[in-house]
């Protein structure tokens, strides 16, 4: 399959953790369709649990789940538990709120 027709998707602390004990690897290339997917379907696919993701990392920028990633997009799955001050610079704290009520 062409490179443009896939994401690149990781997975980072527990969630990275979770997926080596199944053993599974915690990087994978997934197809995505041209219209894209959102991050929460990906998320699904890799059988990853919802509410321990605080946001995701599309090509670098955080975002909530329900960001659509596109073809040739690199994804990264944050968890909950980022140190105070590296959630702010990282744009977890908005990311993490996006879709929710609270």
């Amino acid at each position: 399959m062409p490179a443009g027709e896939r994401a690149t998707v990781h997975m980072f602390g527990v969630l990275h953790s979770l997926r080596v004990e199944r053993g599974l690897p915690s990087s994978v290339e997934m197809d995505v369709p041209p219209e894209g997917v959102p991050a929460r379907a990906i998320a699904l696919d890799l059988d990853l649990p919802l509410e321990s993701i605080e946001a995701v990392f599309v090509n670098h920028t955080a975002f909530g789940l329900d960001h659509v990633v596109l073809p040739g997009d690199r994804v990264a799955f944050a968890p909950f538990g980022t140190p105070g001050p590296h959630r702010f610079c990282l744009g977890l704290f908005d990311a993490g709120r996006e879709g929710r009520d609270d």
